[in-house]
């Protein structure tokens, strides 16, 4: 085997591997004696077909096979025998390459190397330091763990006859649109659940000011106007009314904070087991917080004083790896991932 090695840049090598002739000759035999045993062609006894025959056939399969051989293996012994540590184990793209019989076969393969850094001086006089993180996990912030778990297990129950919705307050609405008088196709909303004061958009339209002070039964009436520019013809240019039913009001009812609250949220006996557990777990989280924190400073810090470069192809990985986790968390929060906007264009962006 020939080898040279070409230098592209500071992480970056071109080999050229030439294959002996010989070798090509073995694999080419051996490459069309397997085929000679698996195909069938009228006239001939399996195994017994004409050499020329095959090659006027199968040549060009045959030389791809031969290529998928000879390129991982050879690849393999230059790796080896120049010592290189390539970012990527596999073998990297080639360009295209022709092998043909009784000739040697040369291909260049590109490949990036591991930087190499050199490890500057950490220690006095010149230390990375570390503040002191002083941060525990206080009572207020238990008590606020305790409350965030009552939200979670409170229930709504209608709120007594009479009641005029105020901020915190729920209500079911039903909601359709009206267009010069006429309902609106695919406006029409039943049994919205619906808590004053969050802001929520309902149809794209914001209903918080308009319920404020309203009681069961009762009705409101939103104008929306729409832009000439709107994509629904329907609706450039014009103003829909939002008809709005408070259905019924309903009232949040947090549990007691009792032994029994602590038992209906797990395996707990009593409230100061429960206060205990969550401290535990907020310890445990808040210390790998700031093990985190002392680990990006250090990081930080040796990437300011060590200078290298960056494999393209570690990059790109990271950036394909961090596409994926972002396209994952959204299709949880959202069902789908439809949403995102261009893969290509957000790593672009990233980078």
């Amino acid at each position: 085997m020939k080898l040279e090695v070409t230098e592209l840049g500071p992480i970056k090598r071109a080999l050229k591997i030439e294959v002996p002739q010989e070798e090509v000759n073995r694999l080419f035999e051996q490459a069309y004696a397997e085929l000679n045993r698996q195909v069938h062609i009228p006239g001939f006894r399996p195994g017994k077909a004409p050499l020329a025959l095959l090659e006027k056939r199968y040549a060009k399969a045959v030389e791809e096979d031969v290529v998928r051989r000879l390129v991982p293996d050879y690849y393999d012994r230059a790796i080896r025998q120049t010592g290189l540590v390539p970012v990527l184990v596999e073998v990297p793209p080639l360009e295209r390459v022709k092998i043909k019989r009784s000739a040697a076969f040369s291909f260049t393969a590109t490949i990036e190397v591991k930087p190499k850094i050199e490890l500057r001086d950490y220690r006095p006089p010149n230390p990375i330091s570390l503040k002191l993180d002083k941060r525990t996990v206080t009572d207020e912030q238990v008590d606020q763990a305790v409350e965030a778990l009552r939200e979670h297990q409170a229930q709504l129950h209608p709120a007594p006859p009479g009641t005029a919705l105020a901020e915190g307050d729920y209500a079911i609405l039903d909601v359709e649109g009206f267009l010069d008088l006429v309902p609106l196709e695919g406006t029409k909303k039943g049994g919205q659940l619906y808590k004053v004061g969050s802001k929520t958009l309902i149809l794209g339209i914001d209903v918080d000011e308009h319920l404020l002070g309203k009681k069961e039964g009762e009705f409101v009436e939103v104008s929306q106007p729409y832009p000439a520019t709107h994509p629904d013809p329907r609706l450039a240019g014009k103003s829909v009314v939002f008809r709005i039913r408070v259905g019924s009001v309903k009232q949040k009812k947090l549990p007691v904070l009792d032994d029994e609250f602590a038992k209906d949220c797990g395996p707990y006996s009593s409230l100061d087991q429960l206060r205990e557990k969550l401290r535990v777990e907020m310890e445990r989280a808040l210390k790998k917080d700031i093990e985190e924190a002392y680990k990006d400073t250090i990081l930080k810090r040796l990437v300011e004083t060590h200078h290298f470069d960056v494999p393209e192809t570690l990059v790109e990985r990271e950036l394909t790896a961090m596409i994926r986790q972002i396209l994952e968390v959204r299709r949880r929060q959202k069902g789908r991932a439809g949403d995102f906007e261009d893969p290509v264009k957000r790593q672009e962006e990233i980078k």
